[in-house]
């Protein structure tokens, strides 16, 4: 690490590098921009599966069978009058390209169906906040208008992310001020840390989404913004990690770049082995069948590059520029007691009271972690488009009412694409139990469409047996493929097990090599990853509780447990490796116990700040009424302070202190190893 060290701090000589690189990443902020794309209907589905074919090939068919909107009228009191009726059916006469009104059997409600020609989410939106304005206006006496179906609950879906960029940084970033005012007790040196992550941010969101265009992979709001969150939670970790031991070296040392030089050596280390071990488990993502998840992954490894890079070469050339005095009033003088050597600390007796008895704490530790974890029995996962927002908008609540007087899939149906006899598809689908009808309605050359209207309320178990029953009664027709919402949350939970199968197992070998070649041991990285995956799986477990109590969901969104796992287990590693990176380093001169109690003591404050800093602005994905991210982010906020506060604090100090020099095994770690 020498020439990252005198390339950042040497003095006199390379003090303008800070100023460079900031510059340098404003021009391409600037100059550059984040690439621009218009999202598809097929970033969010799987790969190969059925539902995505039948979206593929609507391409082919006439424009009029594209989304559609449902116009719902429903009665103030009562049923529909004689003349709000015929009123109604003047608006929406019947054509040869659909039946025109339809009024329910209780006559409570009526529905028109309106083709969506448009494409790109943008031109859906606008067009569906017409038609929502063309019902609402001279409607009869006592009745009521709103717009619900596929494109009305995507426009609602697009209105989620409107500003949702300035919202979610500006969130972030207020969180991780306050977190850093506390930690520092500073009213200047916060600003430095927030400042270059924020530059960082800003130019990861710029280089991933170009990286993302030359690779041709899909983006949208919701990656740039957790993007942000991770490069605003990584970047401060590994910003606290340095600052605090460069503020131990200036109690040791007069010269502020000697200082600096000495905690950077020590803390590249970790660093790049952290950030290395995040890089690698995000780019398993590349794996995925899901398009958006693949991008998020490259943008999120990006994102951590950029973090670890502003974190090592910017940081550091800006905290000596600026001296001792950003530290006021708690300035470091030389002679002050450092972190490690303070026997009163709370860290220090937490760890005193685990040496005395570390398998009381290890068992203590383990039992609750399991009685946590027991919630992930109970899990159900598969979200329906109606779960989807944590405010209930338009589309959803005028599905809802529409099931009430229709039946339950007549505002969503069940697409069909054959190259069949369509009138024999939609016979055959007729006779499965629980299908309502089946009506043939575009056809282009060989290519024909069959709606589908399922009895099922969308969303429910039923519905998706359904899916898979019409499935198995249509399997005898050539190239014939059954999408629509419901077909799409049946492939995305297959696709999900599919990633969950395939990726977590590498993230498991990548995380576990990383952490071998750093620690240049076998025993202690299993034990890590151990420790990280039964944090994930209580995190998932007590999360659970936490959706099914107060936070009244009923499902988990069958994208969530890959996402926090690797987030968790990626995440997690760091603390671990920071902890146990020091406990190797104060071995060699103190002995293996009073290692890893001097590497708890002096890492204790730090790696709790970062914890609480990454668990907050993770949360802070709830500020989107979308249930996917808070879920998202729920798990990850309980997880990282369950790594943090008993895990990394308790857990791995017992296993270690109770292990002795075992724990390092083969390598020989302790005062008998040389430097």
């Amino acid at each position: 690490m020498p020439n990252l060290t005198s390339l950042t701090v040497r003095r006199g000589r390379s003090w303008w590098l800070a100023p460079l690189f900031l510059v340098a990443a404003l021009a391409v902020i600037g100059g550059l921009g984040q690439a621009e794309r218009t999202p598809s209907p097929l970033d969010n589905l799987p790969e190969g599966m059925d539902s995505t074919t039948v979206v593929e090939l609507s391409d082919e068919l006439p424009q009029e069978s594209g989304s559609t909107a449902v116009v719902l009228y429903t009665a103030d009191e009562g049923p529909l009058s004689a003349d709000a009726v015929t009123a109604l059916e003047q608006r929406h006469p019947a054509t040869d390209r659909g039946p025109g009104l339809l009024v329910s059997d209780d006559g409570t409600a009526a529905i028109a169906v309106v083709p969506v020609t448009e494409e790109g989410a943008t031109e859906i939106a606008d067009r569906v906040g017409e038609i929502r304005e063309e019902a609402a206006q001279d409607l009869p006496a006592g009745v009521s208008s709103a717009v619900t179906g596929p494109a009305a609950i995507q426009a609602d879906l697009a209105a989620v992310f409107e500003g949702a960029d300035i919202t979610l940084l500006l969130a972030t970033a207020s969180v991780v001020a306050l977190l850093l005012l506390i930690t520092y007790r500073s009213p200047i040196l916060w600003l430095v840390p927030l400042t270059v992550v924020a530059i960082a941010d800003q130019l990861a969101a710029v280089l991933a989404t170009h990286a993302l265009k030359i690779g041709g992979l899909a983006w949208d709001e919701s990656t740039v913004g957790i993007l942000s969150v991770l490069v605003f939670g990584a970047g401060t970790d590994y910003a606290l990690l340095l600052i605090s031991r460069y503020r131990d070296e200036l109690r040791t040392t007069d010269d502020r770049y000697a200082a600096m030089r000495h905690a950077l050596r020590r803390t590249a280390e970790s660093v790049i082995a952290s950030a290395t071990t995040v890089v690698l488990g995000l780019l398993t993502l590349l794996l995925s069948l899901v398009p958006a998840t693949r991008g998020l992954g490259l943008a999120c490894a990006v994102g951590i590059v950029i973090a670890a890079s502003y974190a090592l070469v910017v940081l550091p050339a800006v905290l000596v520029l600026f001296g001792r005095w950003v530290f006021w009033p708690l300035v470091p003088r030389v002679g002050q007691r450092t972190l490690v050597e303070s026997d009163r600390s709370l860290w220090r007796r937490i760890g005193n009271a685990v040496a005395r008895r570390p398998r009381v704490f290890m068992a203590g530790s383990l039992s609750l972690l399991a009685v946590l974890a027991v919630g992930t029995t109970q899990i159900q996962s598969g979200l329906s488009q109606s779960e989807q927002f944590l405010d209930t908008p338009e589309a959803i609540s005028a599905g809802e009412r529409l099931a009430e007087s229709f039946p339950a899939g007549a505002s969503d149906p069940t697409v069909v694409l054959t190259r069949s006899d369509a009138e024999a598809v939609a016979a055959s689908a007729t006779g499965v139990d629980g299908v309502v009808s089946a009506t043939p309605t575009v056809r282009d050359d060989d290519l024909s469409r069959v709606d589908v209207v399922l009895d099922a309320a969308g969303g429910s178990p039923e519905a998706r047996a359904l899916v898979t029953d019409l499935r198995d009664a249509l399997a005898s027709y050539d190239e014939t493929w059954v999408g629509g919402s419901e077909a799409e949350a049946v492939d995305e939970a297959s696709a999900a097990s599919r990633d969950r199968t395939l990726i977590i197992p590498l993230i498991l070998v990548l995380v576990l090599g990383a952490l071998v070649l750093l620690l240049r041991s076998v025993v202690a990285p299993v034990i890590l990853v151990a420790t990280v995956v039964a944090t994930y799986v209580a995190a998932l477990g007590a999360s659970w509780w936490l959706f099914t109590g107060p936070l009244g969901f009923e499902r988990l969104d069958s994208g969530v447990p890959l996402l926090a796992f690797l987030f968790l287990v990626a995440l997690g590693v760091d603390y671990n490796i920071f902890l146990v990176s020091r406990a190797a380093e104060e071995a060699r001169g103190h002995g293996t116990r009073e290692g890893m109690l001097r590497a708890l003591t002096a890492t204790g404050g730090v790696i709790t700040s970062a914890g609480i800093v990454l668990a907050a602005v993770f949360a802070v994905l709830g500020v989107l009424p979308l249930v996917v991210l808070a879920q998202l982010g729920v798990v990850i906020f309980v997880g990282v302070l369950l790594d943090t506060l008993l895990v990394r604090t308790v857990l791995v100090p017992a296993i270690a202190l109770d292990a002795g020099p075992r724990f390092w095994w083969p390598r020989q770690v302790g005062a008998v190893e040389e430097s």
